[in-house]
């Protein structure tokens, strides 16, 4: 959720996404997320990866 969430602020303070967008891409991103027990750095480090991908193409569709 956090990863969601940084990529979103960032596109609004670069303005490229409305305020009001912020949530809708966290709970887009979070939606398309599966969930799996982080048990090791590598696993969190790739969740976390996954997720700014996924809040980057949100960012782009809510463009």
């Amino acid at each position: 959720m956090n990863a969601a969430n940084e990529v979103a602020v960032e596109a609004f303070l670069q303005e490229r996404l409305r305020f009001s967008a912020i949530p809708k891409i966290i709970e887009t991103t979070l939606s398309q997320l599966t969930g799996r027990v982080a048990n090791s750095l590598e696993i969190i480090l790739e969740d976390d990866a996954h997720a700014r991908e996924l809040a980057s193409e949100a960012v782009i569709s809510y463009q």
